[in-house]
């Protein structure tokens, strides 16, 4: 069987039982980061063999993952930090073990996205996860501009090195709007920014950021809705 098996995006507390048990129990645990997953598997005293499977092996890891697992193993995919086959390479092996008869399951927990959306104050009951926008600018702009009627709020993930580019190109592409920046989140230094996306930009323009971080875009269709009401 292919456990699917959410991890911790940052304190190392929020991991269910289940979740232990499983990663004890498998016999081989498939991880994104070998080393990043054993400061997990070390603190909960978790001894099973651990392989890599990332974004640059793929292909060969999987078909070799999905001979283990046709010829009776149980193993658990991990990402290097929540669940597995949102915006990583997890999907491939997923895909590929259900192509073979395999049976999956998952271990549900921590996920980004949703502690960001939580934090956020947003409204919840509609969004748009886009992961990580393209990296050069020209990419990036022609993406956002398909966001412009876009009536939810839009997720993104972002690194903190890319930052400043990304939010100076929502400021122009997207008119300046309302956005909440969540980073660090369940860490020490968890912190939840809000205001226009020049404010973001300007407040991040000051420093180095640091933090893997996820932005959330209230789109701008909201805003106009808003100021037509009070005119």
């Amino acid at each position: 069987m292919l456990y699917i098996v959410s991890t911790p995006i940052g304190n190392l507390g929020d991991i269910t039982f289940r979740a232990v048990e499983t990663l004890k129990n498998v016999d081989l645990i498939a991880s994104e980061d070998t080393r990043h997953t054993r400061i997990l598997t070390n603190h909960y005293g978790i001894e099973t063999p651990l392989t890599s499977y990332f974004e640059h092996n793929k292909i060969k890891k999987a078909d070799r993952l999905v001979r283990l697992l046709k010829e009776g193993r149980d193993i658990a995919l991990v990402t290097d930090a929540g669940t597995p086959g949102i915006s990583d390479p997890g999907y491939r092996l997923i895909r590929l073990a259900k192509d073979n008869d395999i049976t999956v399951t998952v271990i549900p927990g921590a996920c980004a996205l949703v502690a960001a959306l939580t934090l956020s104050g947003l409204a919840s009951h509609s969004f748009i996860f886009e992961a990580f926008l393209p990296v050069k600018s020209g990419a990036r702009k022609k993406k956002l501009s398909g966001f412009l009627k876009e009536s939810r709020v839009i997720i993104f993930y972002e690194s903190p090195h890319r930052i400043c580019k990304t939010l100076a190109d929502i400021v122009e592409v997207l008119e300046d709007p309302f956005m909440v920046c969540a980073r660090e989140i369940t860490k020490k230094f968890e912190e939840v920014i809000e205001g226009r996306a020049s404010q973001l930009l300007t407040r991040f323009s000051q420093g180095k950021p640091k933090g893997e971080m996820v932005l959330l875009v209230q789109p701008s269709c909201i805003e106009k809705k808003k100021e037509a009401r009070f005119k």
